[in-house]
């Protein structure tokens, strides 16, 4: 059996590799071929293109890489088109993938796409795209499914990956020791991972961290930086607002640094839904460039009312979102703040984000494999 893989960048890059762990340990011959990241190519995947080329974020920002892009994409659609997979399997990476497995269904691939675009959130019409490229969809929350159910396109409910690894029994101390962090409270700032998140709202971040050591004498502050060409910038950020003596700053160690700490403050995406599983009282912020959050607002392009991913799944919301110009260093201290001084709250928060895990954690890596070997076949 052979399986052709896409994924776009390392969260795409982590759930093709629990993909292939799963597909081999049923297809032991099994045989995986692609774009794909380190971890995919440890698991045993076959790289012609590296996960992270297809790490653009934004909506006038990929504009740049869009021939780039195009020019990858036709050739993987023709050398596929020359030696068929037995199914292919688009990652993530909606805006790229889609539009290959569209092309690659016309020609009798069967196309399966991992990880719903956000059509409950925004540009809901992609659902119908979506049903013209994938002969399968394979859904990580809850809720997507209906909406594929209401348009006939078969799609399946595999749980989240995040819900099934992430630890259970959370040890705050042995996570403090581990890294070195002996304050009380303990506050994990988490900027982003890519390079104009942090430039956007790490100075933010740090002027926050700023005001709140006006208030706990005792405070500490954790930052574990996601690639290290980002250490610098971050670095900067802290001794610009004259914080950095606050801070412990890590490399990765990003699950070890959410345990470690009261509240978690960062920028929304996966990270938000990590810190939920592990039951971390958090705050999250979100800015795009300027021209971007103009274009959303002008024509409506938001359908969501949130922007974490716990905040739709939870029976009423328990992350505070700050958006833009309403992400500021007072607002978001002020935040980490109130959590901080209510014990109850955070307990209780606590408890609300276990039933979370209950109805994500399904094994995602093995239904999605089940899902996929039977297409091929």
């Amino acid at each position: 059996m052979k399986i052709g893989l896409v994924a776009g960048e390392a969260s795409g890059d982590l759930l093709g590799a629990g993909l292939i762990a799963a597909i081999r340990a049923r297809v032991p011959d099994a045989v995986f071929e692609g774009v794909a990241g380190p971890a995919m190519v440890a698991a045993g995947c076959e790289s012609w293109e590296d996960a992270e080329s297809l790490a653009v974020f934004g909506l006038i920002e990929p504009i740049r890489e869009i021939p780039r892009l195009l020019a990858l994409r036709r050739s993987l659609v023709r050398r596929w088109r020359e030696n068929p997979p037995d199914v292919f399997v688009g990652i993530d990476a909606p805006d790229f993938n889609l539009g290959l497995e569209k092309s690659l269904r016309r020609s009798g691939i069967r196309t399966v796409h991992y990880v719903s675009p956000t059509i409950w959130a925004w540009r809901a019409g992609r659902i119908k795209t979506v049903r013209k490229a994938a002969d399968r969809v394979l859904c990580i929350l809850p809720f997507e499914k209906k909406l594929y159910d209401q348009e006939g396109v078969d799609a399946v409910f595999v749980g989240h990956p995040k819900a099934d690894n992430m630890p259970t029994d959370i040890d705050v101390e042995s996570a403090r020791l581990m890294l070195g962090v002996d304050g009380d409270p303990v506050v994990a700032i988490m900027p982003g991972s890519r390079r104009g998140e942090v430039a956007r709202l790490g100075p933010s971040f740090a002027a926050a961290a700023a005001l709140l050591a006006e208030s706990y004498a005792n405070i500490r502050f954790i930052t574990p930086v996601a690639t290290q060409t980002l250490r610098p910038m971050i670095e900067k950020q802290l001794a610009d607002a004259g914080i950095a003596e606050y801070f412990t700053v890590t490399d990765t160690y990003s699950v070890e640094a959410m345990a470690a700490a009261d509240v978690v403050l960062l920028a929304s995406g996966t990270a938000a839904l990590e810190s939920a599983l592990l039951g971390k009282p958090t705050i999250a912020a979100y800015r795009v460039a300027w021209l971007s959050a103009f274009i959303f607002r002008r024509f409506g392009l938001i359908k969501t009312t949130y922007f974490t991913m716990p905040n739709n799944i939870t029976e009423s919301p328990l992350i505070p979102e700050y958006i833009q110009e309403a992400a500021t260093p007072e607002a978001l201290a002020k935040a980490v703040s109130e959590l901080l001084d209510d014990r109850e709250r955070r307990q209780a928060i606590a408890i609300s984000f276990a039933k979370l895990r209950s109805q994500l954690a399904l094994g995602a890596d093995g239904v999605a494999a089940e899902a996929v070997i039977e297409l091929a076949r």
